[in-house]
């Protein structure tokens, strides 16, 4: 879910800023903690990779979830005063509350997850799978933060979200929109530059 905001902040953002401007910005971008990404990155994609082979790795997999939530939201933090992360910070807060209530597992109700794909939602049901979600049943904590909202077709993206999946979005999509777009004060000193740069001096006679 979390493309989703990215997609459609850099189509919105580009648009109003300009595809030079936006790249430029891209380069510009300095975070606090920047370090944390690829940790993030390489714990998930150890879970990922051989869980499935391990039967160690996949029962410490939802402690491990847990952590990346954790380490996540640290680095949201440190940078709260950017535009949008106090939303993304909301948005992970909440999927982490429920994850957390239910032993590091993100639970799916079956209505949710009737517009997934059928294969998905068998081994869902059969447990037969060790992953970040399970099927909600009557005994989970917290339910109404799970992934509850389906989104099919029209929305070109089918998939089951959460709240906090469209809060964590939404800033991330305020973060992006404002990044690429000058503000009013470079708009007019690129405008300026602009103005200069095509003065032309009309005391000289022109050649015919």
């Amino acid at each position: 879910m979390v493309f989703d905001g990215i997609i459609l902040g850099l189509i919105v953002g580009f648009l109003r800023g300009g595809f030079r401007h936006g790249l430029l910005k891209f380069s510009q971008i300095k975070l606090k903690g920047g370090w944390m990404f690829p940790l993030l990155l390489i714990i998930q994609f150890v879970i990922f990779y051989f869980q499935d082979n391990s039967q160690s790795i996949a029962s410490m997999s939802n402690y491990a979830f847990i952590l990346i939530y954790i380490i996540g939201m640290i680095f949201l933090w440190l940078n709260r005063n950017l535009k949008g992360f106090s939303f993304i910070l909301l948005g992970v807060f909440l999927n982490f509350l429920v994850m957390a209530a239910n032993g590091g597992r993100m639970p799916v109700s079956l209505q949710a997850a009737s517009v997934l794909d059928p294969y998905y939602v068998d081994m869902l049901k059969n447990g037969s799978i060790i992953s970040k979600h399970f099927l909600m049943d009557a005994s989970t904590k917290l339910s109404f933060l799970g992934d509850i909202i389906p989104l099919s077709p029209p929305y070109p993206r089918t998939q089951a979200i959460s709240i906090g999946d469209i809060v964590m979005n939404f800033g991330i999509f305020l973060y992006i929109v404002h990044l690429l777009t000058p503000s009013k004060k470079q708009a007019h000193q690129d405008e300026d530059i602009t103005t200069d740069g095509k003065t032309t001096n009309l005391g000289e006679p022109q050649n015919l």
